[in-house]
């Protein structure tokens, strides 16, 4: 978000990425609460939620340039918001590899 508190930038339309940084992980939510069967490899829910994921990762990747295309942000600004945007996924999915697996060391302890 230093891509808007920036004062030469000033214009705080990349804000709307904080949306994707919450809607992203819902689809996973809904496919591990749907499907039931942990010992299958592949099944055509989990397949989907990884597909409306991934568009949406890149639709929050997408996002800033687009706006910087059309010149309602600046180039630097939108630099900014996408280095942001590879920290915060990453470390989503880091939590979700580490957090995700159903063994001793998991969220649901807590």
């Amino acid at each position: 978000m230093l891509g808007c508190a920036l004062e030469d930038y000033g214009v705080y339309w990349p804000l709307f990425v904080l949306i994707f940084y919450v809607i992203s992980p819902i689809p996973y939510f809904i496919a591990k609460r749907v499907t039931y069967d942990s010992d299958a490899t592949s099944s055509a829910c989990r397949e989907l939620a990884y597909f409306f994921t991934t568009g949406i990762v890149v639709s929050a990747f997408g996002f800033p340039v687009i706006l910087a295309r059309v010149a309602v942000i600046k180039w630097g600004a939108c630099g900014l918001v996408l280095a942001g945007n590879a920290v915060i996924f990453l470390t989503i999915q880091g939590f979700f590899l580490v957090f995700g697996r159903g063994d001793d060391f998991s969220w649901e302890q807590w």
